[in-house]
């Protein structure tokens, strides 16, 4: 395993976001950071939205709708969106689609799922509501469940898959709901891109596909060994995490390996454009 170099890239990461970029690739390109809860949108969420309300039984949906337009102004601009008014949010969103200001983040993708419809109706009217129609069950089914329960039940809603779904477990692990789940250090859903960060640390071909609980079983041989390998300030990195800086280890690799360029360049927050 490449345990090291993936070690290496994770503490250069981390360097980086507290003011030190030795790496030029890190400091040319922008990479997600190593835990997921310092990336400024979470930060959002999580200070505006979950924080201070822990105690909402429809916390879950809330993420959801934060996740699909997964943008702090859009996000901002609806409120909180419990209870759901569905019209009402679509009216600020349209509004400022016609002002030519963004509601989607492109860090994620979400799509019509080949309707062809505006997303933003599709993921109100097709996605969301049909979500909070079912709110009470789903909010029973992740009360005190495992993280592998919570991503099954969201998994299985129409317009979330997989990746969204590990998305919201990853933003609700931290609530009421699922802070006690026996699974919360170790689960992790894969996604295109740690599948193929996976291959390159396990050195296999970059294209060799892997069956979920292949992959899932690599994750828990991993995450020990990468342990200890980092500082004591990284030694509580959860799988979720590790997932992630796995896809950002591809990015990474990607960039030095001359195999490609990430989609974003860096630029600190303070002076991007409003």
């Amino acid at each position: 395993m490449r345990v090291d170099d993936l070690a290496r890239f994770i503490l250069a990461r981390e360097a980086h976001r507290k003011g030190f970029t030795p790496d030029p690739i890190i400091r040319e390109y922008r990479f997600c950071n190593v835990r997921r809860e310092d990336d400024r949108v979470t930060k959002w969420i999580a200070e505006n939205w979950r924080e201070p309300r822990l105690t909402d039984p429809f916390l879950w949906f809330a993420m959801a709708v934060a996740r699909l337009l997964n943008l702090p102004d859009s996000l901002s601009a609806i409120g909180y969106p419990v209870p759901w008014e569905p019209e009402r949010v679509k009216g600020f969103l349209h509004a400022r689609k016609k002002l030519g200001f963004k509601n989607f983040n492109a860090a994620y993708i979400v799509s019509t799922n080949g309707v062809k419809m505006d997303k933003i109706d599709y993921i109100c009217d097709f996605v969301l509501s049909p979500l909070w129609r079912k709110r009470v069950d789903i909010a029973k089914a992740l009360d005190g469940a495992t993280l592998a329960k919570a991503h099954a039940a969201l998994e299985a809603q129409p317009g979330l898959g997989s990746f969204l779904a590990a998305q919201l477990v990853a933003d609700l692990k931290y609530t009421p709901a699922l802070v006690a789940a026996n699974d919360w250090a170790t689960f992790a859903a894969s996604g295109p891109g740690s599948r193929r960060g996976m291959n390159r640390v396990m050195q296999r071909d970059l294209k060799a596909p892997w069956k979920e609980a292949d992959w899932r079983a690599a994750m828990d041989k991993l995450r020990p060994a990468l342990l200890k390998k980092l500082p004591r300030s990284l030694k509580n990195l959860h799988a979720q995490d590790v997932q992630n800086c796995l896809c950002e280890f591809d990015k990474y690799e990607r960039a030095r390996l001359g195999e490609g360029r990430p989609k974003q360049k860096y630029v600190p927050h303070e002076e991007k454009k409003a």
